[in-house]
């Protein structure tokens, strides 16, 4: 005699496919929502000795939350009360308590994953997945919450290599003092990230030493005596807060900010020469100002073995037609030997690499090469450790671009805590998949 190997339950309740539930019935209400009344299917054990139940002594209808199935649904659990003839046990009687549905629970387990994934894998707005499952933007919330709760401790995550950046929080605002001026208000938010995963560990308030300084101090001993390479932005703040924490820690300057530091230099020479020369601002007749793009494209790409000789040319002859004092030149020349020094191999090709810059920055003669010069030198211990690690901040970028989908998504946010709580579950989802 053959009997089935598949499931023993019955076609609605495999359809619905609630576990440890079976349908009892399923009916059309008016309003187009179909009502779905279930019942558990496994014996409860009483909460207070653990014998198995035998005997009903009451049953209630509670309706739950939950996930919409083929169309929009209402969940009836026809729940059931049992005595506990166990005769020494203090407990008479005691309700169902199931896996999906806890102790005091009024949603299914799997209707709270399905919104926390929505949010944080699907990167949707908790408002537009509260409207897709009926339900409040409260209960999306508090679901975000709770699962924020549940992430790992950072003190029980080992860190070699971290990475600190900072991002606007919010937009600008402007608030009127009470002498009648105008202050500037931006609110800026700073990450930890790990450097080697990309995951973020920690976001606190401002970009000052004060919030990155406490969160290094709430970690264990351990977890700092760990920490090997910090990879930054050339912030006197952030490099303040690391020698008072983690005073072991090689400090990394992220290149790609020198370089933007060494652009701006040029723009700001290009803009000072134009207004000396004709006492305006650069205008589309001006060649400097139409191939100021030109400009801040990297030198090894211009070269004319590479695929845009034609740009080379159109760059020597931008320099000749507006550019007779060669500042812009010089400023240029600067630029690519700063990007030459960040390139090398070796320290001692770094070394000779500053000396070149050095005599660049001195023939250059001008107050902003002179500026960028002293932020080099200020930095250069940093840049040995970026030459010899090559740790940067790469993957801390990255993490502020996703932070940034994620303003874009939720429409900006007011709570600093809900806007903490979807970064790092967004970042731990991220990292674990």
């Amino acid at each position: 005699m053959s009997e089935p190997t598949g499931s023993q339950r019955d076609a609605a309740s495999a359809i619905f496919n609630l576990p440890d539930y079976r349908v009892l019935d399923a009916v059309d209400e008016d309003d187009g929502v179909r009502r779905i009344d279930v019942e558990s299917t496994a014996l409860p054990g009483c909460p207070q000795c653990g014998v198995l139940a035998a005997r009903v002594h009451s049953r209630r209808r509670q309706r739950l939350r939950d996930l919409p199935v083929a169309g929009p649904t209402e969940l009836v659990w026809v729940k059931r009360r049992w005595f506990c003839d166990q005769g020494r046990c203090p407990r008479t009687t005691f309700s169902e308590v199931t896996d999906q549905v806890p102790a005091f629970a009024r949603s299914t387990a799997r209707l709270c994953q399905e919104l926390i994934a929505a949010v944080v894998v699907s990167g949707r707005a908790a408002s537009e997945v509260a409207r897709a499952h009926r339900v409040s933007w409260w209960l999306v919330q508090s679901m975000l919450s709770a699962a924020a709760d549940l992430l790992t401790d950072p003190d029980l995550i080992p860190v070699r290599r971290l990475g600190i950046d900072e991002h606007r929080y919010r937009s600008v605002r402007y608030f009127r003092e009470p002498d009648g001026s105008w202050r500037r208000y931006e609110p800026w938010m700073t990450i930890l990230v790990d450097a080697d995963t990309g995951r973020v560990l920690g976001v606190v308030d401002g970009r000052d030493s004060a919030g990155v300084g406490t969160w290094l101090k709430a970690r264990s001993q351990a977890w700092r005596d760990a920490v090997e390479v910090v990879a930054i932005d050339p912030s006197a703040a952030f490099r303040k807060a690391l020698r008072e924490h983690l005073p072991h820690a090689a400090v990394s300057v992220d290149p790609f900010h020198l370089v933007k530091l060494a652009n701006d230099m040029l723009t700001h020479v290009r803009q000072r020469v134009v207004r000396d020369r004709k006492g305006r601002r650069g205008r589309s007749v001006d060649p400097a100002w139409t191939n100021r793009r030109l400009l801040l494209r990297a030198g090894s790409t211009l070269s004319p073995a590479a695929l845009s000789p034609a740009a080379l040319a159109r760059l020597k002859a931008t320099l000749r037609a507006d550019d007779p004092t060669d500042e812009i030149g010089a400023a240029w020349g600067v630029k690519e030997q700063l990007r030459q020094l960040l390139t090398s191999g070796s320290l001692a090709d770094a070394h000779e690499n500053k000396m070149l810059l050095g005599t660049y920055v001195l023939a250059a003669g001008m107050p902003e090469t002179d500026r960028l010069w002293a932020t080099i030198t200020a930095w250069w211990d940093a840049i040995e450790v970026l030459i010899v690690t090559g740790v940067t901040n790469a993957r801390t970028e990255a993490a502020n671009t996703g932070i940034k989908q994620i303003k874009r998504t939720g429409r900006g946010y007011r709570n600093p805590a809900n806007y903490r709580a979807r970064i790092l579950l967004a970042s731990a989802a991220r990292t674990a998949a």
